[in-house]
């Protein structure tokens, strides 16, 4: 096979399997129910309730152990609990804690700070925000308990929308770029966030020369984006999210892991017309997930 099949190849093996998303699906739906049987007296599995984070974005990839649901409460809430004297946000977090208990009370499910977590046996973690819509935008109000309590505000339609809109300029490009980098960053143990990778991600394909090609000029794209990674201030502390403009933080110095993949990288391009070489090359990038 060609570069374009063995890419298009990749591209199944990376994609989530039909089977998790059932399960994910299952789960987003009894926490979604069951939040909304407490907070607004209905049984309904979808309303009130969004994925948000990679999975929300379509940018997540095989091997995803993290979903993240935004659950919007009604703001008569944020009256109540605003009106704490001493963290509410702390309050609102142990109260949706103690719904979704009522549905998985064996989970470990606890309050962090800003989400309420609940791990699976089979690794799969949720993370509940609860949030409040905003009359005069499209962002969200959610509590931060941390330091005494405070609300603070994120936009996470706003980044998903910009995701999708540059995708879909880019002939989809900027979502498989989006989940081969989180394929890299979990070969090569990168200290990367999802967000981060959507971001960045999002500001180099919207100037690359190959950014509407077809599958035979991911290995240029990834190359190049690599190149764009390894070459990011070393000193810079965070970034601006696409659509939000929130700031998205650095894990991490993640330059010189890039650096090695665009070695790597252009060492397999070098090996076109030698299949196993090339291949072994890119599975030195990407690992097993990539035809061998």
């Amino acid at each position: 096979m060609g570069v374009g099949d063995d890419f298009s190849k990749f591209k199944e093996n990376y994609k989530i399997t039909i089977e998790l998303i059932s399960s994910i699906s299952y789960r987003y739906k009894r926490i979604t129910r069951q939040l909304n049987s407490d907070f607004w007296t209905t049984n309904s599995e979808t309303a009130h309730s969004l994925y948000v984070g990679s999975y929300g974005s379509d940018t997540a990839a095989k091997g995803i152990s993290d979903l993240d649901i935004a659950f919007i409460l009604p703001n008569a809430d944020y009256h109540k609990y605003n009106a704490y004297q001493n963290n509410g946000q702390s309050a609102l977090l142990q109260a949706v804690k103690k719904s979704i208990q009522k549905t998985y009370s064996t989970s470990e499910s606890f309050g962090d700070g800003q989400v309420v977590v609940i791990t699976f046996t089979d690794g799969l973690t949720f993370e509940v925000l609860p949030v409040f819509e905003n009359k005069d935008s499209d962002s969200f109000t959610y509590p931060n308990a941390n330091a005494g309590g405070s609300w603070k505000v994120c936009n996470p339609r706003a980044e998903m929308a910009a995701v999708s809109k540059r995708s879909d300029a880019t002939n989809t490009n900027m979502k498989y770029l989006a989940r081969m980098a989180r394929i890299w960053c979990k070969h090569c143990d990168v200290p990367m966030s999802g967000m981060l990778i959507d971001t960045l991600g999002y500001q180099f394909i919207e100037t690359h020369e190959h950014r509407d090609k077809s599958f035979l000029y991911h290995d240029w794209m990834m190359r190049d984006f690599f190149d764009f990674l390894s070459k990011q201030d070393q000193q810079k502390t965070y970034w601006r999210a696409p659509g939000s403009g929130s700031s998205v933080a650095r894990k991490g110095i993640f330059e010189f892991r890039a650096r090695s993949a665009y070695l790597r990288a252009c060492e397999a391009i070098a090996f076109d017309d030698k299949e196993w070489s090339r291949r072994q090359k890119w599975r030195e990038v990407f690992g097993s997930l990539y035809p061998g």
